[in-house]
């Protein structure tokens, strides 16, 4: 693999029971079934560089204080249990008039000199880094992560988040979604290893956020037995959107490993499916052949911007994200200009606030460093502010589902951890699982919390709804 900081061999701890967490000297049950796994004692530099030696400098060191001062005057008043080895407990948990037995949720400080200079160095991306590490844990990661997404706008004082711009990193040139160098930003995600993805994705291996039959409270308890019959409906409700039929031409822009264009392809359509995944096209094409459909869909490796022809039909799902904010009106301009007459597009994307798109497009974030380098999440103003002034497209109509967002990956996280010992057996050590952990569990708390959204969206050329009203006038009159 690829990353920028490379996995190494060893082993986590897979677990089938319930963690616990102590608050105000009580057991609380957290729910999670598995324990987190423990970083090894000595971390491999080579491998690990950030992970392995904390930082020392002189800014690491003053902002390191900065930080902690900060830190722990924004957890006082949150509705969590923060633990330091000397027994100093912040938070809600601590207040002396706080519910006997309120269950809040535990972040143990293990090493706070350590946490503190990495928070400081690096802001967000030092929260991260320390998690993998081990200067901090929590049994249940993602009720702790979704204290801190509530209120992400908020923790660092308005004065501080002015200045972020001067300490804090930017997006690397390198990064910058060009044709030159997405094809390297998607393999350092999507080619770590097809045995890896497929230890926690259901039988479709699809990853993206499934649609469940279920809402309101029953949408919390649905179970891993389901999630493959709804990662089928999400896709056949853009199948249908786009209206996918027998004899359409469907262009996918982000094959995944296959599942959608097979599914296009059972319906009788012409599939053509690009990827910039060496790895996901091997297993995508493989699919396609033993399901019997290698004469009706064709996968390339090609970045986006290449794509040549006319299509009835355009799918894109959760590809946009790594398309760059720079380059999003191109992503749209290649739609409309491959889009036939009467087409339809549909993508699924996940969003955020628009207001938080925009302080937040060029930071360079832990995310960045570790899961999808030279992502941004768009907000849906700017797809329809860019789709209505840089194309002839407009959005018709949208579905949002971010709830089964959040179970999605809470069946993801459950099962990756369930598979713990099986995923150290392929290389990839406690330092890389308590990574892809705190991603799972920070882009579930972002989903609880309202923070992230994702949305189904139908497009289709400008002209075609008003042409359609002038028939329909045309008609009336006669």
């Amino acid at each position: 693999m690829t990353m920028t900081e490379a996995t190494g061999s060893g082993t986590g701890r897979a677990q089938g029971t319930t963690s616990t967490g102590a608050v105000n000297g009580s057991t609380v049950n957290t729910g999670v079934p598995y324990t987190v796994p423990q970083p090894p004692v000595t971390i491999d530099a080579a491998i690990w560089p950030s992970i392995a030696t904390v930082p020392s400098s002189l800014k690491a060191r003053v902002a390191g204080r900065a930080a902690d001062a900060i830190f722990r005057a924004a957890v006082r008043s949150l509705p969590l249990a923060v633990r330091y080895p000397d027994g100093t407990v912040l938070g809600k948990a601590a207040a002396a008039d706080a519910s006997a037995g309120t269950a809040y949720p535990v972040m143990t400080i293990n090493r706070p000199a350590a946490f503190a200079a990495r928070l400081g160095d690096g802001g967000l991306i030092g929260l991260g880094e320390s998690f993998m590490a081990g200067d901090w844990d929590a049994d249940d990661l993602t009720a702790v992560m979704e204290v801190f997404a509530a209120r992400v706008g908020t923790l660092v004082p308005e004065p501080l988040q002015k200045l972020r711009g001067l300490y804090l990193p930017r997006q690397p040139r390198r990064e910058r979604n060009t044709e030159r160098n997405t094809r390297s930003n998607i393999s350092r995600h999507y080619d770590l290893s097809n045995e890896l993805f497929a230890s926690f994705l259901d039988s479709t291996m699809t990853y993206s956020s499934a649609l469940f039959p279920e809402r309101g409270n029953a949408l919390r308890n649905v179970t891993w037995d389901g999630l493959a019959t709804a990662q089928q409906a999400k896709i056949d409700r853009l199948l249908d959107k786009a209206g996918v039929k027998e004899g359409t031409r469907v262009l996918e822009i982000g094959t995944g490993w296959g599942e959608l264009a097979l599914r296009a392809a059972a319906r009788g359509a012409m599939v053509y499916s690009v990827t910039l995944s060496s790895e996901q096209q091997e297993l995508a094409r493989q699919r396609v052949a033993e399901a019997g459909y290698a004469d009706a869909v064709t996968i390339e490796l090609k970045d986006y911007r290449a794509v040549e022809g006319e299509y009835d039909a355009v799918v894109s799902v959760e590809m946009i994200e790594a398309v760059g904010f720079q380059y999003w009106a191109t992503y749209f301009q290649t739609i409309e200009r491959v889009l036939a007459p009467g087409g339809k597009v549909a993508i699924q994307a996940i969003t955020i606030a628009h207001d938080r798109l925009m302080a937040t497009r060029t930071s360079y974030t832990w995310v960045h460093k570790y899961i999808f380098p030279g992502g941004v999440i768009p907000s849906v103003r700017a797809i329809e502010d860019i789709t209505g002034k840089q194309t002839g497209l407009r959005v018709r109509e949208r579905l949002a589902m971010g709830e089964h967002y959040a179970q999605t990956l809470r069946l993801w996280e459950e099962q990756f951890m369930a598979h713990a010992d099986e995923v150290g057996a392929m290389g990839f050590d406690a330092v890389f699982q308590r990574m892809w952990l705190f991603y799972l569990c920070y882009s579930r708390a972002g989903f609880e919390t309202g923070y992230l959204d994702v949305q189904q969206i139908v497009l289709d050329h400008a002209a075609t709804k008003s042409a359609a009203g002038t028939a329909a006038a045309a008609d009336a009159v006669a």
